[in-house]
């Protein structure tokens, strides 16, 4: 029985999920989270659908075996892959990225001209053209893959000259055609904001679907029944399949305070050289 003790379970293909950890953080304090980043097998947007969806399953196994009440896929590759089975296969609910961030980007869009930035993968699945479509709402969404821009983000470079030119190769297509609202398709990619920022112009909306996420947890918690009811602080663990060191170093760059250690699980990488033999 899924009960308001448990914790909330949070995975990514890496660190980009930190920034809707953040956000879990900061509206439902009292909250436990188990976080999950696959470092080892990071990036996930060049891989193969059918592998990133396994990618995915095997770790929502994991954080249900962990305990957790509800799990937020914070990561749109795996999302755009494995969500619908996921509902479908676990008790627990699960929580996407991509809607809460469509909502919020047709509701910010002055001109109904909507750019949006992902992954490969992300991009190549259509996701967000569904979930628009399903919406009935009358925007026009233009889509631009940007695959470097996740590893500048595990590799810890934010603002570099390598960042700001790859944000006017993927980026001037988008600006040109005159979108005025940007979905980032990828929980790495605030951690970019700057560098898109400054390419994109001031007067186009970034839509991160980091706080529409965190609000669509706490309405999904609320009406089960299931927000914690000890108002004493949230204990956060972090788990990788990677090394500990470059995950912890960054891991308190991007979330800071919260962050106070981290776990490795190597059965990861052992599960997925046997995948590969």
């Amino acid at each position: 029985m899924v009960t308001p003790d448990r914790p909330i379970g949070i995975f990514d293909s890496g660190l980009g999920g930190l920034t809707v950890a953040r956000a879990v953080i900061d509206l439902l304090p009292h909250e436990d989270i188990v976080y999950f980043g696959d470092t080892a097998r990071c990036p996930y947007g060049p891989r193969p659908p059918e592998k990133v969806r396994s990618f995915a399953l095997e770790i929502t196994d994991l954080l249900v075996a962990e305990g957790v009440k509800l799990v937020v896929v914070a990561c749109n590759s795996a999302e755009s892959t494995a969500f619908y089975e996921a509902t479908g296969r676990y008790e627990v609910p699960i929580v996407s990225v991509i809607e809460p961030g469509v909502r919020a980007a047709i509701a910010a869009s002055r001109s109904g001209r909507i750019g949006l930035i992902g992954t490969e993968a992300t991009i190549a699945s259509g996701a967000y053209d569904r979930v628009v479509t399903a919406t009935g709402a009358d925007v026009v969404l233009e889509s631009r893959a940007c695959p470097r821009f996740v590893d500048f983000v595990e590799a810890g470079e934010t603002a570099s000259e390598a960042v700001l030119v790859a944000a006017e190769e993927y980026l001037g297509p988008l600006r040109e055609s005159g979108v005025d609202t940007l979905i980032l398709g990828c929980t790495h990619y605030p951690l970019l904001s700057g560098a898109i920022r400054y390419v994109m112009g001031e007067h186009v909306v970034l839509i991160s679907s980091a706080e529409a996420t965190a609000s669509e947890v706490y309405a999904r918690l609320l009406d089960l029944d299931l927000l914690k009811r000890d108002a004493t602080e949230g204990r956060r663990r972090f788990i990788t399949s990677g090394g500990e060191d470059r995950f912890g170093e960054l891991g308190r760059r991007f979330l800071g305070p919260e962050f106070d250690g981290v776990e490795q699980r190597p059965w990861q990488l052992a599960a997925d050289r046997r995948a590969a033999s």
